[in-house]
């Protein structure tokens, strides 16, 4: 392993040799693919260890495999939603010996395309997608073929929400949490509510809808009057100002999720309205901001770290069986942004 310049590199080769295994079995156990044994995996750590041996997805991907990478394809990477999402698939990768590459995408078939083809190209070991899919099956067709072509291929797949895919998908409850945030609203008094929304194009928005018109069906004498604008601060502020000058008589709103409930509160406080002794806010996700805004948010809390740690873990395991679906929950968290509406 020496040369008249110093020590070479370590190969794979003398990791299998110091280890007493071969070749395949040494690649298998410091990839965490196929099947070896604690013992043999052990022991091929240990060689590795001594011999300061380090992998090199690279060369593994130009020898036609995949690399040690997980693809992570978000929208709107400065959203805290999906930058959770982004620590909790980080930090499990991290204690498999794994990388993630981020692919930030908009929020159109055309760049999810891109992002995919992109990460394929990359050799990436895995991909978790995560965020809505599209209403419209033709958006979503394109997209879903290349995914499943990348899972025909050996890599694997994970979803985060709903993509009419047939993959392991970590689902959180998105028609609960709107139903929850809604139905404190109405227990509250509230019977005019307007709907701070994303995009009427996504899976998501449909099924946080779904969640609002169930509890306005089971209550009686609720209005809800709703505006779309993009899942961001800005879009909240551009949809709430225009539900306000439509709508003067509205006692609260929800936001369908917390960044455009941020918005939201912004407009309220811009126009001197009183959160919440005139008008009530809610909003859905509890990114960590939420509790220091002032008034502090009330909202529906998802795992957002959780669910991204959930789905890193379902793209590590080895292929086997059909598609895991976990469902995670969910939790109403009541702070000084809601009250009864004013008399």
């Amino acid at each position: 392993m020496k040369d008249g310049d110093g020590p070479a590199t370590p190969r794979l080769t003398d990791v299998a040799v110091l280890a007493g295994v071969s070749i395949a079995t040494a690649s298998r156990a410091l990839s965490g693919t196929g099947t070896v044994s604690e013992g043999l995996t052990r022991r091929v750590m240990q060689a590795a260890d001594e011999l300061r041996y380090v992998v090199n997805p690279h060369a593994r991907s130009l020898a036609g495999g995949f690399s040690s990478v997980i693809g992570l394809m978000v929208y709107e990477i400065d959203d805290p939603y999906f930058g959770e999402i982004a620590g909790g698939v980080i930090q499990v990768a991290a204690e498999h010996g794994w990388s993630v590459q981020v692919s930030h995408q908009d929020r159109e078939a055309a760049s999810d395309l891109a992002g995919v083809r992109l990460l394929r190209s990359q050799r990436v070991g895995a991909i978790v997608i995560a965020g809505s899919g599209y209403r419209d099956p033709t958006k979503n067709a394109t997209v879903n073929r290349e995914l499943e072509a990348f899972a025909a291929s050996g890599g694997r797949l994970v979803a985060i929400g709903h993509r009419d895919i047939d993959c392991h998908s970590v689902l959180p409850d998105n028609v609960g949490a709107t139903r929850a945030a809604a139905e404190h609203l109405i227990a509250l008094g509230h019977r005019r509510l307007g709907v701070v929304s994303g995009p009427d194009s996504l899976t998501t928005v449909a099924d946080r809808r779904t969640g609002i018109e169930l509890a306005a069906a089971a209550a009686d004498g609720v209005d809800v009057a709703w505006e779309h604008a993009a899942f961001t601060r800005d879009g909240g502020r551009l949809a709430a100002a225009r539900l306000l000058d439509a709508h003067p008589d509205l006692t609260a709103i929800i936001a369908l999720n917390d960044t455009m409930a941020i918005g939201a509160l912004s407009v309220l406080r811009d126009r001197g309205i009183d959160v919440p002794g005139a008008v009530s806010v809610t909003g859905i996700d509890d990114i960590q901001v939420a509790q220091d805004l002032a008034p502090a948010l009330t909202t529906v809390r998802l795992p957002m770290a959780a669910m991204g740690r959930q789905a890193a873990l379902l793209a590590l395991q080895p292929p086997a069986g059909g598609p895991t679906f976990v469902e995670v929950g969910l939790e109403l968290v009541v702070r000084s942004s809601t009250a009864p509406p004013p008399a």
